[in-house]
């Protein structure tokens, strides 16, 4: 579910844009017009609103928030004003800028459904002029290389239907290939990138009963390792991408880390029009005494908490 509110009815896109180039105008910019306008617009009516100003003002509205707006206020704001196919690909791209954030790839792959990531790898090279698998395999090698690409690749099942059998018989595999490194990973790969969810899940469960601990908890262990992160994160968000999702929200809010602003805005942003209620409830269960607000509160500031505020719902 949803957490930002949508005013209904809602006003003219026309009307909003008029209202954006009056906020745009002298001698700073009304930060506070921006976010009461299009953080309560779905993805529909931010389009329709980046149409008008476009008809209207001859300039292109995400360009103009660049150049009106700075720091993590403007980089979740701009990451917002665009529909959530593109903002996928925009989000996989960058994170192959940095270098590699592998993690970003996987929840890409692993969190999409089969059709949203079809639609995400498109969009990425009508974006970019290469594949996402092109510029995965330039930046990756190995084991890493070969689930990465795979995972993006893939056109999975989307059925519920399970295979018992096969579930127990691929849970061995996986174990082996874990924990004796049995014939190498080719095989654990296959399995994590070919598999349906539903029968991915079957594994899992099989993995545990009969290994007597989660398959999750396995790759945990023995030296950092990002072939194995990148497992571990597939079967993390395969499993339950909310989990994933609000424990990466939570270290966010608590840790220091160096990223966790980029974690921060990019769960709170991708998830606001989907189901970042249910991850909100899981952040507030396990919260003691602080929902997230009180802790968006803390931890960001100025207009980028005002706006993220107005995402979760507050």
């Amino acid at each position: 579910m949803a957490t930002f509110k949508v005013p209904f009815p809602a006003p003219s896109p026309v009307e909003d844009a008029e209202l954006l180039r009056k906020a745009f105008q002298g001698w700073g910019t009304d930060e506070k017009i921006v976010i009461a306008i299009l953080a309560h617009r779905d993805a529909k009516q931010r389009l329709q609103i980046q149409e008008a100003y476009q008809d209207l003002y001859n300039e292109d509205l995400a360009t103009k928030l660049q150049s009106e707006l700075s720091g993590e206020f403007e980089r979740a704001m701009y990451l917002w004003i665009f529909n959530p196919v593109d903002r996928e690909a925009m989000i996989a791209n960058a994170a192959m800028k940095k270098g590699l954030d592998y993690r970003v790839i996987v929840e890409v792959a692993c969190i999409s459904s089969t059709n949203e990531l079809l639609k995400v790898k498109q969009a990425y090279q009508a974006l970019f002029m290469h594949s996402l698998e092109e510029d995965l395999a330039s930046k990756t090698s190995g084991n890493l290389r070969q689930l990465l690409v795979g995972l993006v690749s893939t056109y999975r099942f989307d059925g519920k239907e399970v295979d018992t059998e096969l579930a127990s018989v691929e849970a061995d595999a996986l174990h082996d290939a874990i924990k004796n490194k049995a014939s190498g990973y080719d095989e654990a790969i296959r399995i994590l990138t070919t598999r349906s969810k539903a029968q991915l899940n079957a594994t899992f469960n099989k993995y545990k009963d009969e290994h007597g601990t989660s398959i999750s908890k396995d790759l945990a262990t023995g030296l950092p390792d990002p072939f194995f992160s990148a497992m571990r994160i597939a079967v993390r968000c395969t499993v339950s991408h909310q989990k994933y999702l609000e424990k990466l929200l939570r270290r966010s809010l608590n840790e220091a880390e160096e990223d966790v602003d980029d974690n921060l805005c990019r769960v709170i942003v991708t998830r606001a029009e989907k189901d970042l209620q249910e991850i909100k409830d899981m952040y507030e269960k396990r919260a003691t005494n602080e929902t997230l607000a009180h802790a968006l509160e803390r931890k960001a500031s100025g207009h980028h908490r005002s706006f993220l505020l107005a995402l979760v719902g507050n």
